[in-house]
């Protein structure tokens, strides 16, 4: 997840086809890799996503030159956009160099008009910083770089390019994830901008700000970046679980860095560092990073100051479990999908439980209740959460650690127990499936659940105990 050096002398490499493609086609002379893959290769990532942009040219001369290397979708004809599908199954966007011209509210809200005479320089004012405004030509060997942005690459400085920045509000969000997956200080005059575009925040449609998040959480390096980048641009009100933190009061014996604010951003952090969720799925990474982002999401509404052993101390009684409907909320209001959603809440809700006795039977219910997350998955929250009280020690705290050797044990550090007795094992004794057939699962799966049998010997003498009560 580390960025690499800055390698300001090599340009992106590019998939043998697509150079080929770049080269060999005569129309294609003033064609420009543009965005990320160029920013991504200055700093030493791999790129993988190639965006091209062609001038000098029309529409109908760009689809039949592309028409020679495979099959052409005119998927973005509106904005100039053809996605070519070479023979061996993969995909490129070529778009022609184009004028936006802000008309409306909203996305959909712009005059776009393609001009052949558009210069290189023109069409890199439109984008949003000036690390995503370098163009690098195949065929020349040239880089492009009209606004600064290998300069404040070097400095780890994210600024926009131009003042057409303040015609689109997403810009603003991406600037969000751009800062935490990068490492990136905003420059003075690019907050001011953004916060004077706050109010237009209304114009986006929810799908958008949701992938912005989800970039967040999936790719950043050091999410507090994106965070402070809310906080500072006022954003952070359109996010109001977020703006809550701030200012919220911590017991400084327990939490010396700060605010529940400063605690999560460095929760986050600490969950970025972590080896073992670098190395996950992205919708892992997701659900991770949303669960230590959310995970003191109720800590607003439940502190308070209490007497606790003769001494007033600043507390938040029962800020686990009311953080779950909190969680829930902020993930529907900005889309996060079902699948992610029923993984964080019960994260949020049990990320306290290592200072619980670990007992067989604790474990198993803890199992269950975390479903469909893990034990595994949660010492990763609890692991970030310990980590985030700077100048006290990181890692994986004691009572995390007994966790999820007694879970190791049991074998339900990666799952939920399973019911033993099954529908057919009554089938067998002579009972018909009916209302008390399902009454009398869930009665044996509680009573496993409690301990009271471990085996299907037992369940099934479990079984005949309870049958003449039945």
């Amino acid at each position: 997840m580390a960025m690499g050096n800055l390698i300001n002398s090599d340009p992106p490499l590019l998939p043998a086809e697509l150079e080929r493609i770049l080269l060999e086609t005569d129309t294609l002379q003033e064609a420009y890799l543009v965005g990320g893959c160029v920013r991504d290769s200055f700093l030493g990532l791999p790129q993988k996503d190639f965006d091209i942009e062609v001038f000098g040219i029309t529409y109908e001369r760009l689809e039949k030159a592309l028409k020679r290397w495979g099959r052409v979708d005119l998927v973005g004809r509106s904005f100039g956009v053809a996605k070519l599908t070479t023979a061996s199954g993969e995909q490129y966007d070529f778009s022609l160099a184009r004028r936006d011209s802000k008309v409306a509210a909203g996305h959909k809200g712009f005059s776009i008009t393609f001009d052949p005479d558009i210069t290189p320089k023109e069409a890199a004012a439109r984008r949003d910083y000036t690390i995503n405004a370098l163009m690098y030509s195949p065929r020349k060997g040239a880089l492009l770089d009209y606004y600064g942005g290998i300069a404040d690459l070097k400095q780890r400085i994210l600024r926009h390019t131009s003042t057409a920045f303040s015609e689109d509000p997403l810009r603003v969000l991406r600037g969000m994830q751009l800062a935490a997956r990068f490492d990136l200080t905003t420059a003075t005059e690019t907050l001011k901008l953004c916060r004077q575009i706050k109010d237009n925040f209304h114009e986006l449609a929810v799908e958008r700000v949701r992938e912005e998040w989800l970039k967040w959480a999936a790719k950043c390096q050091v999410p507090s970046r994106g965070l402070q980048f809310l906080r500072d641009t006022g954003w952070s009100e359109h996010f109001p679980e977020v703006q809550a933190l701030m200012g919220v009061p911590q017991d400084p014996e327990w939490h010396p860095e700060g605010d529940v604010f400063t605690h999560t951003c460095l929760c986050c952090d600490a969950m970025a560092r972590l080896p073992a969720w670098q190395k996950l799925d992205e919708p892992s990474r997701i659900t991770y990073m949303l669960a230590i982002l959310a995970h003191d999401f109720a800590k607003p509404q439940t502190t308070s100051r209490a007497l606790r052993d003769g001494k007033w101390r600043i507390v938040s009684p029962g800020h686990e479990e009311a953080g779950g409907p909190v969680a829930e909320s902020f993930m529907e209001r900005i889309s996060i999908s079902h699948a992610i959603r029923e993984r964080v809440v019960p994260l949020v809700t049990n990320h306290l439980a290592h200072l619980n006795a670990v007992t067989d039977r604790g474990v198993r219910r803890l199992a269950k209740r975390l479903e469909p997350e893990t034990i595994e998955g949660l010492c990763l929250v609890i692991e970030a959460d310990h980590s985030g009280r700077p100048p006290k020690p990181p890692g994986l705290p004691q009572g995390a650690k007994e966790l999820l050797s007694k879970a190791a044990e049991m074998e339900l550090q990666a799952a939920a127990p399973k019911p033993i007795l099954q529908g057919r094992d009554l089938i067998t004794r002579g009972m018909s499936p009916g209302k008390e057939f399902g009454q009398i699962l869930e009665a044996a799966f509680e009573a496993q659940l409690e301990g009271k049998f471990s085996d299907h010997e037992g369940a099934l003498k479990w079984l005949e105990e309870i049958r003449p009560r039945l």
